[in-house]
């Protein structure tokens, strides 16, 4: 924690300010199956989102928040965070392997929470 606010700048004119130890705190959390702590690390990121700006951990921060929420059993909200993913990427790149995973987890979620597919 004492490293939250890393700096993974390459120069000085990179933003000072990071939230990567909050997103690799919460993958770790995730493999753990701690989902509502995991669920709470992605959250700040989400919730910080002035601080994230650019950075490339925004959208993977609510593909781990839904992922947080499912291991948690609660579908609705797990649901939700997969659309809201899916819909900040629907130009991205469809070949992109986590984007390809996150729909591959929400098709099965869909399924699981008794939604049509």
């Amino acid at each position: 924690m004492p490293y939250e606010l890393g700096d993974p700048r390459v120069s000085l004119l990179d933003p000072p300010i990071s939230l990567y130890a909050i997103y690799v705190r919460g993958q770790m959390l995730i493999a753990a199956h701690r989902g509502r702590e995991a669920a709470a690390e992605f959250q700040n990121i989400i919730q910080h989102r002035w601080l994230v700006l650019s950075e490339p951990i925004h959208a993977p921060a609510h593909l781990g928040l839904a992922r947080a929420y499912e291991l948690q059993g609660d579908i609705a909200n797990a649901r939700s965070g997969y659309q809201h993913l899916l819909a900040l990427w629907k130009d991205a790149d469809t070949d992109l392997p986590i984007l390809k995973q996150a729909k591959l987890e929400y098709q099965r979620l869909k399924q699981i929470g008794g939604q049509p597919g």
